[in-house]
């Protein structure tokens, strides 16, 4: 009982540092496109996007986050998978941002 109830102290305590770390970065859309991506985002930070525009827009990764903006709305995502994806909007698919995300 008391190995367990350390362990869960342990992974308590590592997922409360592991947030403590985590960056918060914001992308908006605004004029038909994007704003630029995050330089330095990495696996556990979050982006909040954020429709500056008149028009409805997505932020789309397939398989990964599919987030729907009204004008005006705001939503955020938190990444969890490393690597160099294209998001997109859904709506108007020539608006297109690389985001990078490290491990």
């Amino acid at each position: 009982m008391k190995r367990a109830a350390a362990r869960l102290a342990g992974l308590w305590t590592w997922a409360l540092l592991a947030s403590a770390h985590a960056a918060e970065y914001s992308v908006t859309m605004a004029n038909m496109k994007f704003g630029p991506a995050p330089q330095s985002a990495r696996v556990g930070d979050a982006i909040e996007w954020r429709n500056d525009d008149m028009f409805r827009h997505t932020a789309t990764v397939a398989g990964l986050f599919d987030v729907d903006l009204k004008p005006g709305a705001r939503a955020k995502v938190t990444l969890k998978k490393a690597g160099a994806f294209k998001v997109y909007c859904r709506y108007h698919p020539t608006m297109t941002l690389t985001l990078r995300i490290a491990k």
